[in-house]
């Protein structure tokens, strides 16, 4: 194995095309249908997203070809690289059979996964004349990366910030603003959608299946604006597996094969990211290692969920889709980690979990944090509080290898830093952050 803890590509081996695993599913997924429950063809799609994006949501082609002007863009912060952990490694007392790694996706200008993208996204868009796109955001990741590329091509675009979030990470709206996007904290008075939360309850702490109802009205009632969404969708988990192809060629140059593959899930695309290659890997015989999904046991859509169709948005207006959901009207507790508070799953995620080609695990939100503190003081990144999840299930996996005196190589995708989630660690270091249990319905640990 070599002895490096960085392994970088450079921009000549960066991916050209895109993995699509639809093309090698077990079982196709179902269409999406409308509000009476019928199938949904292209034109029905086309008031919310380029026509290019639509294709790619059903295509069956294996590999997809990415822009060269998108190529253009991500050159100038991809290839993300492929870190060693040695000093967590060292810190947890592993053996040296017992590797941990991990892909940094926080090198992007949003600090996360999200532009890989917002980037095609925007660029679709500008191909077809569209000078404004909506979207909502939880974290605040997801706003900021097509803040950023709306602002690189010239589109307007108008944010739709879950409530919780936009108190707690001001400093993610004020990114978004500088780069010239509008923010608005969901649920407002600007939507139909929006008025009727209110209506019912105005202390409304908001959740991305209503800030994605607001988004998705002011689209389909404006016709120079469309839709764009960050996560849950075919394309959007088609672009983001990227992070994949780049992984699997730099645990080569580690000469490391993983036993694991994990990411963090709230809709599923920074997970499809990372994972998808490996399991287009596995079906080749070229890899054994398993995939696992981690959220929060706040919103464990795959854990706890119901496998149906559902509305992806609170007011029902986007499509109907086949996924793990709690319900399109489930509002989640306000945990810190708003890009994991979502209803459902992507149905591409669902259907492997469905099939038991990935697993799926739910953990709490103070014992994800104490991991993401043990990593930062080990490895000097501050994580963002979605890919603590991760690194919560990476360590238990690496520890309990050492404990059953096994090797392992440990993969998990490092989705994102959380610069602008200091408050959560405030609350965190003040012995006040609290666990939910979706189960009860109540918190388990209060603050002290």
């Amino acid at each position: 194995m070599s002895d490096k803890t960085r392994f970088l590509l450079d921009e000549t081996e960066m991916p050209t095309a895109w993995y699509n695993v639809q093309a090698d599913l077990p079982v196709p997924i179902a269409p999406s249908l409308d509000a009476d429950g019928n199938p949904m063809g292209p034109e029905q799609l086309a008031v919310l997203f380029p026509m290019e994006c639509i294709m790619q949501e059903v295509s069956q082609e294996r590999y997809i070809d990415i822009p060269g002007a998108v190529l253009d863009v991500f050159k100038t912060y991809r290839p993300s690289p492929v870190i060693r952990a040695k000093q967590l490694e060292r810190v947890l007392g592993l053996p040296a059979g017992v590797k941990i790694f991990y892909k940094y996706e926080g090198v992007s200008p949003a600090g996360s996964h999200k532009p890989n993208t917002a980037i095609p996204q925007a660029y679709y868009n500008k191909l077809e004349g569209i000078t404004k796109i909506s979207t909502e955001t939880g974290a605040g990741q997801w706003g900021s990366a097509l803040s950023i590329a709306g602002a690189l091509f010239g589109i307007d675009v108008e944010v739709f910030m879950v409530k919780v979030s936009y108190e707690q990470k001001p400093y993610r709206r004020a990114l978004m603003e500088t780069y010239g996007a509008s923010v608005h904290a969901s649920p407002t008075n600007l939507t139909a959608a929006g008025r009727h939360v209110l209506s019912m309850d105005p202390d409304s702490t908001g959740s991305l299946g209503i800030a994605i109802s607001e988004a998705v009205e002011v689209a389909a009632t404006h016709d120079d604006t469309h839709y764009s969404l960050g996560s849950v969708l075919n394309h959007v988990c088609l672009h983001q597996t990227i992070i994949g192809l780049e992984a699997v060629k730099q645990m080569e140059l580690a000469e490391e094969e993983p036993d694991v593959v994990i990411g963090c899930v709230g809709g599923g695309s920074n997970f499809a990211g990372i994972a998808f290659p490996y399991y287009h890997r596995r079906l080749n015989g070229r890899s054994k290692a398993r995939l696992v999904a981690v959220e929060p046991k706040a919103c464990p859509s795959l854990t706890a969920g119901e496998f149906r169709y559902d509305f992806g948005d609170e007011a029902k207006l986007t499509p109907q889709m086949e996924m793990y959901t709690l319900g399109h009207d489930f509002v989640p507790a306000g945990i810190h980690a708003g890009g994991l508070r979502y209803h459902g799953e992507s149905p591409l995620v669902s259907a492997l979990v469905r099939s038991g080609d990935v697993e799926a695990v739910a953990v709490h939100q103070v014992a994800s944090f104490e991991a993401a503190v043990q990593f930062a003081r080990a490895e000097g990144i501050l994580p963002a509080p979605e890919s603590s999840h991760a690194i919560r299930v990476a360590i238990d996996e690496a520890l309990a290898a050492k404990e059953a005196g096994e090797d392992k190589t440990v993969l998990f995708n490092l989705s994102g830093h959380g610069h602008f989630d200091l408050s959560a660690y405030e609350a965190f270091n003040a012995g006040k952050l609290q666990d939910y249990d979706f189960a009860a319905g109540a918190t388990l640990c209060e603050p002290e």
